[in-house]
């Protein structure tokens, strides 16, 4: 049966109206996404088989398009508009971080983080760059692969600290395996940044690991 033979009360477009996105369920919001099915599945059961061929939405996010395409009915129009979606999540949160809430909102820090490490199937460390009243100059990713003292420079996020005229700075990388759990690696290249960039007067504010949903604060644990 089709979504537009539902009773209205029933339907998740109309259900999102009058109640918000947060009444709905995964799948009942990809239906709104994918706006019809296909042939003799509903966008709702398209929705669950794409929930339970992925397994969490954080994995369907960072699919490549061939994996993307593996579920009938999903293509590269669907891959399109949802990459699309992603970024300008990413981006209406990154306006958020320019106003100056960087501090104010560690809740909308840990959202942008999450949408910009938790998909990478590597890890990655990034590096925002602050100006002296907190507000998001500029985001880079710097390295790429496990993390050691080795695999950072602290001469290139000292370098880039400079060029961006920063005057602090939020640390975060991903953990694929999808444990929040800083290691003692973490902690060391941690200490190691914080002391480089205290050289040329740049503040570390906070570093942040991401895995999947869960996101560690040093700040927050007293780790800093």
């Amino acid at each position: 049966m089709a979504i537009t033979d539902w009773p209205e009360d029933q339907r998740p477009r109309e259900r999102l109206i009058k109640h918000g996105p947060h009444a709905l369920s995964d799948a009942e919001l990809l239906a709104v996404f994918l706006r019809i099915g296909v042939r003799g599945k509903s966008a709702v059961d398209l929705g669950r088989e794409m929930v339970g061929h992925f397994g969490s939405l954080s994995r369907m996010f960072s699919a490549s398009l061939a994996d993307f395409a593996l579920v009938h009915g999903l293509g590269p129009a669907k891959f399109a508009q949802l990459q699309a979606v992603l970024e300008l999540a990413r981006r209406a949160i990154g306006e958020e971080l320019q106003a100056g809430v960087a501090l104010s909102s560690p809740q909308a820090v840990k959202q942008y983080l999450r949408l910009l490490l938790a998909a990478k199937p590597y890890e990655s460390f990034a590096v925002l760059f602050l100006d002296v009243k907190n507000r998001l100059i500029a985001t880079e990713h710097l390295f790429r692969g496990t993390l050691t003292h080795t695999s950072v420079h602290p001469r290139e996020v000292v370098k880039a600290g400079l060029a961006h005229n920063a005057g602090a700075v939020i640390l975060a990388h991903n953990h694929p395996s999808g444990i929040a759990d800083p290691s003692a690696a973490d902690h060391t290249v941690t200490q190691t940044l914080k002391q480089a960039l205290a050289l040329v007067d740049i503040r570390v504010l906070d570093h942040f690991i991401v895995a999947g949903e869960q996101v560690h604060s040093f700040a927050e644990h007293g780790q800093l």
